[in-house]
């Protein structure tokens, strides 16, 4: 069983820095519970996650996956074998961080006119480059 929870811690490792956060219990303690709408998790828990001392129950992956942009099974048991045409998930650049990461989801969260004003103000800022 414990091959299986450091297979598992793994995968969330690699799927956290795929989608451009660090792979740290911190990270993921903050993402989870932003996110989670039951009783939030302690930094222990998210701890045990990524050293591969536990694995989340269904609900609690399903988060983690959404967050990601990965499919919870793949997340829970591996990726299958290629028997299926995927659709590929896109990468960020190197040195994008998870602070940056957090900004971009806060924009993306913005109602459509916020989003033009948070848009002009980096245009402005950017001429200063």
């Amino acid at each position: 069983m414990g091959n299986e929870r450091e297979k598992f811690s793994q995968r969330l490792a690699n799927a956290m820095q795929q989608a451009g956060y660090e792979a740290r219990p911190k990270v993921l303690f903050h993402l989870f519970n932003t996110r989670y709408r039951g009783r939030s998790v302690t930094f222990q828990t998210t701890s045990r996650w990524l050293a591969g001392g536990a694995i989340p129950a269904q609900d609690k992956l399903q988060v983690i996956a959404d967050v990601l942009g990965v499919e919870p099974h793949a997340l829970r048991f591996g990726a299958p074998a290629r028997s299926r045409v995927a659709e590929t998930r896109a990468t960020w650049p190197a040195g994008v961080g998870s602070r940056e990461r957090q900004v971009v989801d806060a924009y993306l969260k913005l109602p459509p006119k916020k989003r033009e004003v948070v848009g002009e103000l980096v245009k402005m800022l950017a001429e200063d480059v």
